[in-house]
């Protein structure tokens, strides 16, 4: 679990990197399978699961890697989530929100 600064910076990178890939929540909840509110709810760190930032987070790293910009930094979602053993590793890989 996140304390409540480490939230508000993990809401910022994932809002700060969703920018930067220059996307509409429309365009994002295509591409993972869900609905645009889905989309802000994850953003907002509001999702039932907790694997949903990862897969978030890693959509739009290749999102911005695909167009040759350099993604803003995380300070949490950081690594290969699998070492996280509380996280299913293989619902992430699925790479679609639920």
């Amino acid at each position: 679990m996140l304390t409540e600064d480490e939230a508000v910076a993990t809401k910022a990178e994932l809002k700060q990197n969703f920018e930067l890939a220059g996307l509409t929540l429309t365009q994002a909840a295509n591409d993972l399978g869900c609905t645009p509110n889905h989309i802000q709810a994850v953003l907002n760190l509001n999702s039932e699961r907790i694997e949903e930032p990862w897969i978030l987070r890693n959509y739009l790293m290749n999102q911005l890697l695909s167009k040759g910009i350099e993604p803003h930094p995380y300070s949490k979602l950081i690594g290969d989530p699998k070492r996280f053993a509380f996280l299913n590793d293989d619902f992430i890989k699925q790479g679609r929100l639920a």
